[in-house]
C-alpha cells in the first residue's frame, strides 16, 4: 500500500456505511481499496493515483451524513507531474479541483467555503491538467465541426456577441440541434448560454468561491434536465480525447 496514495479518515458518522464512504470519496478519483473499521468508524482509503489522495486531503473538514470528517495522511502526496500520453483516457483525477468541488455540491454534499478556497489554491498552484485542457478543447472543436462546419468551435459561435449571448445560443441550438447531438455534460454546458463561463471555469485557474457555487448549480440543473443520467453527469469518467 503506497503511503502517497493513502488517506486516513476518522470522525465518520455512525450511520455511514462503507458504500456511502466509497460514494463520497470516488469523486476524488479511482479507489483501489477501503479498509473500513466499523467498530471505531475510521477508514483507510487507497487511491490509484497520488493526485486523487491529494484531492481527498482537500476535503478535510467536509461533512458526510451530518458528521465532520477528518482526512489525513502519514505522507503527503507529492505535487504530481502532468505526464500526458496521447490517447489515454481522461480520469476523474485529471479534472480541476474546483470542478470536483462543484460536483460534490451539485450532488448535495456540504463543503465549506474554506474547502472550496483550498480547491482554488491547488488549481492556482498546479494549473489545470493538460489532459483535461485537451479534452475540453477537443469537445469544443468536434462539436463545432459537427454542427457548424469545419474549423468552427461551438463556444466561438455561441458567443460571437456578448450582448446577445443568451438569445444567440438559443437560436443556434434551435437551428443546429446542438443539445440533441451533445452527449456529455461538458458538451451540453459548452453549447448553453453559459458556455463561455463554463469553458473559462474549467480552463483557467482564476476563480472565486462563488464561481464554484455557480458551476454546482449548472450541474444540478443538468441532473434535473436529464433524469436518465441523473447520477452525476459531470462525474462520469470521460472518454479519451484524440
Amino acid at each position: 500500500m503506497s503511503a502517497t496514495h493513502t488517506v486516513h479518515v476518522s470522525g465518520i458518522a455512525s450511520t455511514t456505511t462503507k458504500s456511502g464512504l466509497h460514494d463520497f470519496f470516488t469523486f476524488c478519483g479511482t479507489i483501489t481499496s477501503i479498509d473500513f473499521r466499523d467498530a471505531d468508524k475510521t477508514a483507510i482509503i487507497q487511491f490509484e493515483k497520488p493526485s486523487a489522495a491529494k484531492t481527498a486531503l482537500m476535503l478535510n473538514g467536509g461533512a458526510l451524513d451530518g458528521a465532520t470528517l477528518s482526512v489525513t495522511s502519514d505522507v503527503p502526496p507529492p505535487d504530481e507531474e502532468d505526464v500526458h500520453k496521447e490517447g489515454t483516457p481522461l480520469q476523474q483525477s485529471d479534472k480541476p479541483r474546483a470542478g470536483i468541488a462543484a460536483e460534490y455540491l451539485a450532488k448535495g454534499y456540504t463543503l465549506s467555503d474554506q474547502i472550496l478556497q483550498r480547491a482554488i489554491e491547488i488549481d492556482n498552484k498546479q494549473g489545470i491538467s493538460k489532459r483535461f485542457l485537451e479534452y475540453i478543447h477537443s469537445l469544443d472543436s468536434k462539436l463545432g465541426e459537427r454542427t457548424l462546419g469545419p474549423e468552427k468551435t461551438i463556444s466561438g459561435k455561441v458567443h460571437e456577441t456578448v450582448t446577445a449571448a443568451a438569445q444567440q445560443a438559443k437560436t443556434v441550438d434551435a437551428e443546429k440541434g446542438i443539445s440533441k447531438t451533445a452527449g456529455t455534460y461538458y458538451e451540453k454546458a459548452l453549447a448553453s448560454p453559459f458556455g463561455i463561463k463554463v469553458k473559462e471555469f474549467y480552463t483557467t485557474t482564476s476563480k472565486q468561491v462563488h464561481d464554484i457555487h455557480e458551476e454546482a448549480r449548472r450541474i444540478a440543473g443538468q441532473h434535473k434536465a436529464s433524469p436518465a443520467t441523473a447520477g452525476s453527469p459531470a462525474h462520469s469518467p470521460a472518454p479519451a480525447s484524440s
